[in-house]
């Protein structure tokens, strides 16, 4: 017979005792798996429903608190468990500090976890502005509580990191223990927090911060508790400790290393700037040119150093080393003038090296020394070749009785080819001075850079009239216009003051015409004064820039180049559409600029008118009827009828 069927025939209260030791083991079971503190109620009431003698419940009411207190036993055993084992791997990711901010993130995640509270939090205290912020948070929601920054004294925190002393609260807005202000309590409220516990880091006498546990509940923190999270804010401070010394250590390390290269460095440089006086001296006594000098300058300062003219080099970093005497850097470059007697002569660059060292600036700064020195070394030699180039263009401006062939070879010897086109300069400086002593010092130094401009480019420089007169060739694709004004700037810019510039058509057959070159240089001189009267100091220009004053400047009166660059486009146009453009255009000037009185002229419609003086702004260009091209036009057009067939 089954025990079912034994108990079911059993009358209540009359069942059997409890054998020794029955009692304990539905307790036993509910040990095993852990059950919540309710269970263990569940083994009392199933027995009395079961009708269970006294004896039986009173053994089963005797057994419960004692597996209750095991229960708690086991409960504190595994929480502690829990705590050391959380507590070994936060000193075991100490000991292994890489990361500081990832210790302190593992810590109060690990205190939020073994407390069991919504949020933890680590402020840090900032002795620059006498306050705490906060550093790491985890549950937190609000980004304005993330912010927070308490002031020593002021909130919960505040008063831990002021006391140094642990601090909780079971109901933050009704505790009046600490002080509370309007930032602090708005930032609270927004995360909801009521319940709070903070611990103080502590480093030896010094709080650095302060460990928080909250709830967004009321709640009552154990002793045990507060011990624990006490456990991690030592930890904390430990670890910040730790990389303080180590940032501390790798800081120190770092300097050493700069030191020692440093060191090395000075070493190196004062090699490098003892070997480039060696070389620099060399180069003096032998005489060595510009291009020796960068040479060996780029290979003692492991870059690339040339040689610029002042027209190109920055006009800015050349005055400023003018002003300071040193080498001056412009964006990723150096620049060290070279200067002779105040005339400025061009610079040595050195490219691309942002940081240069005071050493090898001053290196860069002595070869432009050495430079200058060989430059002018060079220009005493060249002063001959340059009087025998004055002499040559003299003999071109003035004789008439001379032998082509001899004029020739005169020329190549000084590399000068009379067979290209070339452009008479007249240049003129602009400066007013009452000293004769001055004046005259200002047109030599006018004259030797003319001469070194001319012996540059192969052609040849005199003194003449108060000025200096050039005689350049033409670059393939280049204008007397852009010539004049090459040679204004770059003559201005070496000896600092305004000079003017008036050129000549492109010449040619200068050796077989003898009035080729005199020509030429009488038509600069009129374009000179004509820029001078105009205003246009230190400006180059040539005939061609003067529209029909060009005429009357021009020396040999191109009556045809003129009305070609004026109304050249609405001529060609006609002659290859059979239009009437140019007869519109005179009538239309005839008429006063009227459409309506220049219809009735030409018999056409009005529309008619409209749709040619359309075509003719499209050829022109939009500005044709203003004042200036008007003159122009109205001249070209003359010209172009007392030129047309019926008029010769």
């Amino acid at each position: 017979m089954s025990r079912d069927h034994v108990q079911s025939t059993e009358r209540p209260g009359e069942g059997p005792p409890a054998p020794p030791g029955a009692a304990e083991t539905p307790f036993l079971e509910l040990l095993a798996r852990g059950a919540s503190a309710d269970a263990y109620e569940q083994p009392v009431l199933l027995a009395r429903a079961e009708g269970r003698p006294p004896e039986w419940i009173a053994a089963l009411e005797h057994a419960k608190p004692l597996a209750l207190r095991v229960r708690s036993e086991l409960e504190g055993r595994r929480r502690r468990e829990a705590e050391l084992s959380a507590l070994f791997e936060t000193a075991h990711d100490l000991a292994g500090l890489r990361d500081l901010d990832a210790v302190l993130r593992a810590i109060v995640q690990r205190a939020r976890s073994l407390l069991g509270t919504d949020v933890a939090y680590l402020s840090l205290n900032d002795p620059a502005r006498g306050d705490t912020y906060m550093r790491v948070t985890e549950g937190s929601v609000a980004a304005r509580f993330q912010q927070l920054r308490l002031g020593m004294g002021e909130g919960l925190g505040g008063l831990v990191a002021q006391t140094a002393r642990p601090y909780v609260t079971d109901d933050y807005f009704k505790d009046d223990r600490f002080q509370h202000t309007t930032a602090i309590d708005a930032g609270v409220r927004d995360e909801g927090l009521v319940a709070i516990l903070g611990v103080p880091l502590t480093l030896g006498d010094h709080v650095i911060g302060v460990l928080f546990a909250a709830d967004r509940r009321a709640r009552v923190f154990e002793r045990e508790q507060i011990a624990l999270l006490g456990s991690f804010a030592a930890l904390a401070a430990a670890a910040i400790d730790t990389a303080n010394l180590l940032t501390e250590t790798r800081s120190a390390l770092a300097d050493l290393e700069r030191a020692h290269e440093i060191i090395q460095d000075r070493s190196a440089v004062i090699e490098r700037a003892s070997d480039v006086h060696d070389r620099l001296a060399a180069l003096v006594l032998r005489g060595g040119g510009v291009h020796e000098v960068t040479a060996a300058v780029s290979e003692v300062l492991d870059g690339t150093v040339e040689f610029t003219d002042a027209t190109t080099a920055p006009a800015r970093a050349l005055e400023a080393f003018r002003t300071e005497n040193h080498a001056v850097r412009h964006g990723d470059d150096w620049y060290a003038a070279v200067t002779a007697g105040g005339e400025l002569l061009g610079a040595l660059v050195l490219r691309g090296h942002p940081a240069l060292d005071p050493v090898d600036q001053r290196t860069l700064e002595r070869a432009a020394m050495v430079t200058s020195l060989l430059m002018l070394a060079r220009r005493s030699a060249a002063e001959a070749e340059q009087r025998v180039r004055g002499e040559l263009l003299d003999d071109l401006l003035d004789a008439r009785d001379r032998d082509p062939r001899l004029l020739r070879e005169r020329a190549s010897r000084l590399d000068a080819d009379l067979d290209a086109a070339h452009v008479v300069l007249a240049a003129r400086l602009d400066g007013v001075t009452a000293d004769a002593d001055v004046e005259a010092d200002a047109r030599r130094r006018l004259w030797s850079a003319a001469s070194h401009l001319a012996a540059t480019r192969h052609g040849l420089a005199a003194a003449r009239d108060g000025g200096t007169v050039l005689l350049l060739p033409l670059e393939p694709g280049d204008t007397a216009t852009g010539l004049a004004r090459r040679t204004a700037r770059h003559l201005g810019t070496a000896v600092h003051d305004a000079v003017t510039v008036g050129a000549s058509a492109p010449v040619e057959r200068l050796r077989d015409d003898r009035d080729a070159v005199p020509t030429a240089y009488r038509e600069a001189r009129r374009c000179l004064d004509a820029l001078r009267l105009l205003g246009r100091t230190g400006d180059g220009a040539a005939a061609e820039d003067f529209g029909f004053l060009g005429l009357l400047l021009a020396a040999d009166r191109d009556v045809e180049g003129f009305v070609d660059r004026t109304i050249g486009q609405v001529v060609a146009y006609d002659e290859r559409r059979g239009t009437d453009l140019v007869r519109t255009m005179d009538a239309y000037f005839a008429c006063g600029m009227s459409p309506a009185r220049t219809k009735d002229a030409l018999h056409v419609h009005v529309n008619t008118v409209a749709q040619r003086l359309e075509r003719i702004a499209r050829l022109l260009g939009e500005d044709w009827q203003s004042p200036a091209r008007a003159l122009e036009i109205q001249l070209a057009l003359r010209l172009h009828r007392l030129a047309a067939p019926e008029h010769r």
